[in-house]
């Protein structure tokens, strides 16, 4: 009887960690809803344009995924804001009079979002790093890949 008893409670366990795991993966894209600050002194622009400033605002309900940005580059006078909204499929806009096409998804706990426009192709990668900062890698054709870090706002 003891061995049953014993079986019943292993499995249960099993499956209460199986629950646990997925609400875990479902709740930690969540993590990176919100508006976040760039923290320039902490990132590496790798000979690109220094940003002087910079929010990035995520925010995934339902598979439907809203990337707002806005950057003002150092020295250029120039500030770089859009915002896309997309559901895993591939969306394409018109923004300042250029097509570009965009596509987001969940790799585990990392937003992946790949921006097309001219034949050049930007892979953008958000993640949470360890002391709970926004990581983002940015790699484009023809240029060396950034790192920037943003603090939750």
């Amino acid at each position: 009887m003891s061995i049953k008893v014993s079986n019943g409670y292993l499995v249960s366990v099993a499956v209460v960690a199986m629950f646990a795991g997925s609400a875990y993966a479902r709740t930690s894209h969540h993590d990176l809803n919100g508006t976040w600050t760039l923290v320039p002194t902490r990132s590496d622009f790798a000979g690109e344009p220094t940003i002087e400033t910079g929010t990035v605002t995520i925010n995934d309900r339902e598979h439907n995924i809203t990337i707002s940005r806005s950057f003002t580059f150092d020295g250029a006078n120039q500030t770089n804001s859009f915002s896309f909204t997309t559901d895993g499929r591939e969306n394409a806009t018109i923004r300042d009079g250029k097509n570009f096409k965009s596509k987001a998804k969940w790799d585990g706990d990392i937003l992946l979002v790949n921006t097309t426009q001219d034949a050049a192709t930007t892979s953008e990668r958000y993640e949470l790093a360890p002391d709970g900062f926004l990581r983002l890698f940015v790699e484009r054709s023809g240029h060396r890949p950034v790192t920037l870090y943003f603090q939750r706002q």
